[in-house]
């Protein structure tokens, strides 16, 4: 499987004498840089799980476009909450309802919004480097809301944010990544970021769903892979349980056992550590991937905080994208 990535260098532009700045990958973006984005959102949070409802004029008088060509409830409107906290406005394109359905292509598509004034566009895309291709030409900044089987960072720095407020320093930790990783943008941006804050990630599931050139990370480092999931619980720090892809095939790709041998039910919530965290990107299948008693145990079960926290990742991010000074000014 062949998938498009951007070196972040190459996703800078002058505009203006200034460096315009996108999101389009979580590949390359070094440690430091990923704990300014959760140490921000941790400002944000104020010691909650949602951003507090301070009023911020951050983005006073932008306009960030959501064009989203492919379903979603939390990652949007949690774009849409954060540019609305930051005292930003918004506008929205779909698959259904605009000219894409008409023929109109991705860059085209933002093209227009462009024409229209916006500051800056968040993209869902389901090919793999849409939202690349449209940062290299579009002349305004750009974050990758995920794109087919790529990425989709900001996903992943909100899972680091979830994982470190439950686990504290990340460095050292087992984390588990489980189900259909050949299909999921979020395990490789999940991926990418535990390993750029130097914790280790495990990647566990059927063999035809993990594929092997997952286990190679950024500079020598490597991913675990492991087919048995019962072997590896017990020396997990936290598990992030995947979405299975059933719109990019994976059904094709595994029996109709899965769930016996990846679901993680109440017998396997029990070999983990006591207090591991327990986080899924959602949406979930309740019963296939996990159980319900598991998703929403209210000790270990992190996935309705995860969405709180993506807010405050994502106002982080937006303020860095287009207010860089208000940053560098911390």
């Amino acid at each position: 499987m062949k998938t498009t990535t951007m070196n972040p260098s190459d996703a800078v532009h002058a505009r203006s004498g200034e460096a315009m700045r996108h999101l389009v990958a979580l590949e390359g973006v070094s440690g430091g840089q990923i704990t300014a984005w959760l140490d921000r959102a941790e400002e944000f949070l104020a010691g909650g799980d949602v951003p507090a409802a301070v009023p911020s004029t951050a983005l006073a008088g932008r306009i960030v476009a959501m064009i989203f060509m492919e379903d979603s409830t939390r990652t949007r409107l949690s774009f849409e909450v954060a540019t609305l906290r930051l005292g930003g406005g918004v506008i929205a394109a779909t698959a259904a309802g605009s000219s894409v359905s008409k023929g109109e292509s991705l860059l085209d598509t933002a093209r227009n919004l462009a024409a229209m004034g916006v500051d800056a566009v968040v993209i869902r895309s389901a090919a793999s480097g849409g939202s690349s291709l449209v940062s290299a030409r579009l002349g305004l900044p750009v974050i990758n809301a995920g794109d087919g089987r790529h990425e989709h960072p900001t996903q992943g720095i909100l899972d680091l944010l979830t994982l470190r407020r439950a686990l504290g320093d990340l460095r050292g930790c087992r984390v588990g990544i489980v189900g259909d990783v050949a299909n999921s943008r979020v395990a490789r941006s999940n991926l990418q970021g535990l390993l750029a804050v130097g914790a280790q990630p495990v990647l566990i599931g059927p063999p035809t769903l993990l594929p092997p050139e997952l286990g190679h990370g950024p500079v020598g480092r490597r991913a675990e892979i492991a087919a048995d999931f019962d072997a590896v619980l017990p020396s997990l720090s936290a598990v992030i349980m995947l979405r299975m892809q059933r719109e990019r095939a994976a059904g094709d790709a595994v029996a109709t056992d899965y769930p016996r041998g990846y679901r993680l039910d109440r017998r396997r919530a029990r070999l983990l550590p006591a207090g591991a965290p327990i986080l899924h990107p959602g949406p979930v299948n309740r019963g296939y991937e996990i159980d319900p008693e598991v998703a929403d145990d209210p000790r270990r079960s992190l996935v309705l905080r995860q969405v709180g926290h993506g807010v405050a990742v994502r106002m982080a991010v937006l303020e860095w994208l287009l207010e860089p000074r208000a940053n560098a000014a911390r």
